[in-house]
């Protein structure tokens, strides 16, 4: 009886892991049955977990153009993966500096990165700069430029750096290692969980973001995922519209649009599915920082 006593409370806990996991997994499962549903059958009969009437209609009409599907995958990926990089770089070189207790200017320029936090200079200053001044505008860079350094981002590893301690830094610095050096060997090795953290929110942004081609990119070869589904879906509802005023007879049963959203979603989604796992170990990771004697 005793030992079923203590067995209790981590069945409790399992059950709420296992609710919990259900509660984050069943809306992905809902949107790949409604991806494989008839837009018919969804209309009386609402949503649910499987596909009803299964029909691949919808992955399609995404599809009918497959190799501007595929150039904007690629042009994705790589927004993405040197976004990544490089913001991750960019934003951890920044950290380290304004971590460093013996930096006479740190909070000067920790006031100058709070600034943008709270106001920024808006659209139309950041337009003209990015397009009159620096040029960018139809090329893959303006898709990568302005998200590269993030004042978020660095306060969070500011602080995570701040947390290892200066010990290691003196230590390195008498053996006559340099900054590079102490920065590429010592720090981030014992930071990646918090670089994998960031890095994960860094994929995100680049990999979600179709603002920046909205703005600023004309060129249908280099439109990214993001906004190229964002594009056929405003095509479909202009058709149906206007083929409603001109009486065409163009309807919603004819396209699946309900579908078709799922769809993308699904399209969209898949890769950042797939690279999650890779992250995953790291959020979970404790961080043991040793190697300090005496």
């Amino acid at each position: 009886m005793s030992r079923d006593l203590k067995r209790l409370p981590k069945i409790i806990i399992y059950l709420v892991l296992i609710l919990i996991c259900c509660i984050c997994v069943i809306p992905i499962i809902t949107v790949v049955s409604i991806s494989l549903s008839s837009d018919l059958t969804i209309m009386k009969e609402g949503y649910g977990i499987w596909p009803k009437d299964f029909t691949t209609e919808a992955y399609r009409y995404v599809f009918k153009d497959w190799i501007s599907i595929i150039r904007s995958y690629g042009v994705s990926l790589f927004v993405t993966a040197f976004g990544c990089a490089a913001g991750l770089i960019l934003n951890a070189l920044m950290a380290y500096v304004l971590s460093r207790q013996d930096y006479a200017y740190r909070k000067q320029l920790t006031l100058v990165l709070t600034i943008p936090m709270v106001l920024n200079g808006g659209l139309v200053p950041t337009y003209i700069w990015l397009t009159k001044y620096m040029h960018l505008k139809n090329t893959i860079w303006v898709m990568i430029v302005p998200m590269l350094v993030v004042p978020w981002f660095i306060i969070l590893l500011r602080t995570f750096f701040s947390q290892i301690p200066y010990s290691l830094i003196e230590a390195a610095t008498v053996d006559g290692a340099g900054e590079m050096t102490i920065f590429s060997r010592i720090i981030l090795p014992l930071s990646k969980p918090a670089l994998a953290t960031v890095g994960m929110f860094i994929t995100l942004n680049y990999w979600n973001d179709w603002f920046l081609p909205l703005m600023y990119i004309d060129k249908r070869e280099l439109y990214n995922l993001q906004y190229r589904l964002y594009i056929m879906m405003r095509d479909v509802q202009e058709m149906i519209k206007n083929s409603a005023m001109s009486g065409m007879g163009i309807s919603v049963a004819d396209i699946p649009t309900e579908s078709m959203r799922m769809a993308m979603c699904v399209v969209a989604a898949g890769p950042m599915l797939m690279v999650f796992p890779f992250f995953q170990k790291y959020f979970v990771k404790g961080l043991t920082v040793g190697g300090v004697k005496g």
